[in-house]
């Protein structure tokens, strides 16, 4: 399943645990907080999708294989995966304009299944593609932050 497709999952995930009343929060200012996070996520979704069109590359993340080129500028040198971090920002500011616990439990259901289901098999792909180049990457650069 693409990425954005399972933030938009775990996003109504965190709406809907949300309606739970028990676990409401009293934030004073959480609407405007969680507003700041989503934009700083949606940023964090966009710069490496230019940087990606800059270098000739694919940013389509159901086809590793078909990258041509490794980015390493820009966010990428200090997220191997700043789009998926910048949905798990995303969903993080859903969660806290939410105001409500349950709510973040979004987060890291996006960041396992993610984890698990994409960021692995891209770097299986990425290291096949380019080889040391990559590995050298991976030791110098954090998978999330």
């Amino acid at each position: 399943m693409p990425p954005p497709l399972v933030m938009l999952a775990c996003a109504g995930l965190a709406w809907g645990l949300a309606q739970v009343e028990a676990y409401r929060l009293g934030l004073p200012g959480a609407g405007a907080v969680g507003t700041a996070l989503v934009l700083a996520g949606i940023m964090l979704n966009l710069l490496p999708k230019l940087a990606f069109a800059r270098a000739g590359t694919t940013v389509n993340p159901l086809q590793p294989d078909r990258t041509t080129r490794l980015v390493r500028s820009g966010l990428h040198r200090w997220s191997r995966n700043p789009m998926y971090l910048g949905h798990a920002v995303i969903l993080l500011g859903i969660a806290l304009a939410l105001r409500n616990a349950l709510a973040f439990t979004a987060l890291p259901v996006y960041v396992l299944y993610v984890s698990r289901f994409q960021i692995l098999p891209e770097e299986r792909a990425l290291l096949a593609r380019f080889g040391g180049e990559y590995a050298d990457y991976c030791r110098h650069v954090r998978r999330w932050i």
